[in-house]
């Protein structure tokens, strides 16, 4: 599960680079892109709006995946004193000639 949970993360990493990217820092951003189709058809103040929501909306995602992926660790084996037990995975034990 956790495997999933972390190629969800990867791509919800993409999605808001991608969102990052496509902002223009002078305030342009998807608009000065396009030229003047862009605001024809979404409107110079809808194109900013659509680019903030949506990175919001990412970042809040890979937050969201962050913390629940801590659910999904196997939590340390304790002894009876309270301390933490070796890890019971070992490597094979070599052949005696």
């Amino acid at each position: 599960m956790i495997s999933f949970i972390t190629i969800l993360i990867l791509l919800a990493c993409v999605v808001l680079g991608f969102f990052v990217l496509v902002q223009n820092p002078k305030g342009g951003g998807l608009t000065g892109a396009f030229g003047s189709i862009g605001s024809q058809v979404m409107g110079v103040k809808q194109s900013t709006d659509v680019m903030e929501k949506g990175t919001w909306t990412a970042m809040g995602v890979v937050c969201a995946l962050c913390i629940i992926s801590v659910m999904f660790f196997e939590k340390p084996k304790m002894d009876n004193s309270g301390k933490q037990q070796p890890a019971t995975k070992s490597a094979p034990a070599k052949a005696k000639k």
